[in-house]
């Protein structure tokens, strides 16, 4: 079992994050002049997952709940890997998750002169220096975590000569990889990101925003504090894993005199079952693990909402899960339990026959019909009722049939009566076969008595069972979905082993010839339903008029209760 510590609960969540404890003691004290200025500064290398919601809701919460501000910045200092379809998804997930950043969108990219003249002020203080070692090289001067680096030859440079070649990097004299910017820190710092970082890099590469103006890009150590400073940010939230960059951002905003946020990081969201590297999800696209970024097995915002995730749900989740600096995995069934508890309340009830089987009414007059009145929700009368068509010829569920039932089995069998929900009750009689013995048709005979599902004599009936009318149904196709991978921790592999190996083969299943009920026929892209006695689902944007799609959005069982049982 995963790693739920007490920060899970919905009553841990409640209380005051160390966060939030952090910036009213600033508040009480004056610091900042009484602001609370955050950001959210997604790198545009890829689509946001699950983990980037997790920040987004600390960065934009922490600033809502002291009226504050919250920037959505763009950290797009690395042109190898950005594009504005990136940039424009993000932008739509933040909306969609129901976050304000206003009326503008700060980027990067926007400082790339002031962030240059700043580090020309820190080569003419002299903590700063252009060095000739290729990255390798570098690689392996900066030691290791029990022995100290070594300086580079190239170090005691003068301020003359660093700044002409540092110059002539930004003109576009040396390719890529000839030569790197650094600080001048302290090679035999415990700390190997003080080992004189790289600041800059050349790269002839075309950036989505600037064109072809810059071949030097900033790295992110030395990007991050300046943007944050320039933006007039109060408080830098960051994962955990710049805990160790911290004494870097604060060196360089020192070193420069300028303007100096405080940096305060969390631990991020780890989910069973799943990655949350972008490159490893890029991984999975490119190599055809998936159906693209939206993939509704993907943990990405965009295949959330592809499969039928909502905004509320996700919310409810990161509240439940809370904030926390020890690094914890939370198990899916938890997502999970929130998009079912949401959904519960909010999806309207449609019938529909996954995997379907032929009953014939015998007694029922052929070429009769009847409309018959349905609630769209049990427990919510404003959503209204509905009309649904009932003929001689109905879908079950296959599973809902058995030839030599055991006793426990309430649904239909030879001479067995149930009811077919909202219409009537019904007698199983005669079976149909093919050639190779399957069922393929059964026949049956209705009470007339019994409309509506209840018999006026007051004989009970314990099985209930969903159906869709023949001649109306409209065939639909629907994608069932697993978790992406087999193991747990897909990351946690032997030696020899990659996460790939992980990968579950089975992870999606398509279901054709499907048959739903004529309400569904029309359901508009993105609407959310719960198949009667099956799962909940949400319209693909696959469906076509008349030919819809629907992914699995979660199934009606509760593991997550079940482990809150055990627990």
């Amino acid at each position: 079992m995963s790693d739920i510590n007490e920060t899970h609960t919905p009553e841990a969540a409640e209380s005051k994050d160390f966060i939030r404890l952090m910036v009213e003691d600033d508040l009480r004290t004056g610091r900042f002049d009484g602001r609370v200025h955050t950001r959210f500064p997604p790198e545009p290398n890829g689509y946001l997952h699950i983990g980037h919601a997790k920040a987004m809701a600390i960065d934009f919460g922490v600033a809502e709940d002291y009226g504050g501000q919250c920037n959505l910045r763009f950290d797009d200092t690395n042109p190898v890997k950005e594009e504005t379809e990136y940039v424009d998804g993000i932008v739509y997930d933040v909306q969609w998750l129901g976050h304000d950043f206003g009326d503008k969108i700060f980027y990067a990219s926007d400082y790339f002169e002031q962030m240059y003249l700043w580090a020309e002020e820190l080569i003419q203080k002299g903590v700063a220096y252009v060095d000739d070692l290729s990255a390798d090289e570098i690689r392996e001067y900066r030691g290791t975590l029990t022995a100290p680096g070594k300086n580079s030859p190239h170090r005691d440079r003068s301020i003359e000569e660093n700044l002409d070649l540092f110059r002539r990097m930004r003109a576009g004299e040396f390719p890529d990889g000839a030569k790197v910017l650094r600080a001048k820190i302290d090679m035999a710092s415990p700390n190997m990101n003080l080992r004189d970082p790289v600041m800059y890099r050349i790269l002839h590469s075309e950036h989505h925003r600037t064109g072809d103006a810059w071949c030097i890009y900033p790295m992110y150590d030395w990007a991050h504090g300046l943007e944050d400073s320039i933006e007039g940010i109060t408080h830098s939230l960051c994962s955990l894993e710049y805990e160790d960059h911290r004494p870097l951002y604060d060196w360089y905003l020192d070193q420069l005199g300028i303007y100096h946020p405080q940096q305060i990081e969390f631990a991020r969201l780890n989910l069973t079952y799943t990655v949350m590297s972008k490159r490893k999800l890029l991984q999975l696209v490119n190599e055809g693990h998936v159906h693209g970024w939206d993939d509704p097995r993907m943990p990405t915002i965009c295949g959330m909402r592809r499969r039928g995730y909502t905004p509320e749900a996700i919310a409810d989740f990161l509240d439940r899960i809370g904030i926390a600096k020890a690094i914890s995995t939370v198990d899916l069934a938890l997502l999970e339990h929130c998009v079912r508890s949401d959904l519960n309340a909010r999806a309207a009830r449609r019938m529909a026959v996954l995997r379907p089987l032929k009953v014939i009414i015998d007694n029922y007059p052929e070429g009769q019909e009847e409309w018959l009145e349905i609630e769209n929700h049990p427990q919510d009368e404003a959503m209204g009722t509905r009309q649904i068509p009932f003929s001689r010829e109905v879908y079950i569920e296959q599973e809902d049939f058995m030839e030599d039932p055991p006793r426990k089995f309430y649904r239909l069998g030879p001479g067995r009566e149930v009811r077919l929900k909202s219409a009537y009750l019904v007698t199983c009689g005669e079976v149909e076969k093919d050639a190779d013995g399957n069922v393929t048709a059964i026949h049956v005979t209705y009470d007339p008595e019994t409309r509506g599902g209840e018999a006026p004599d007051g004989r009970k009936v314990r099985g209930t069972l969903h159906w869709v009318s023949a001649p109306h149904a409209i065939d639909a196709e629907v994608r069932q979905y697993d978790t992406l991978f087999t193991q747990e921790n897909p990351e946690d592999v032997a030696e020899g082993e990659h996460f790939l190996d992980y990968v579950n083969p089975d992870s999606l299943e398509v279901l054709t010839g499907c048959k739903v009920e004529p309400a569904l026929a029309e359901a508009e892209v993105g609407a959310r339903f719960q198949f009667m006695r099956q799962a909940y689902f949400a319209v693909d944007p696959d469906s076509s008029a008349g030919q819809p799609v629907f992914n699995l959005t979660v199934s009606m069982r509760d593991s997550w209760a079940k482990i809150q049982k055990r627990q």
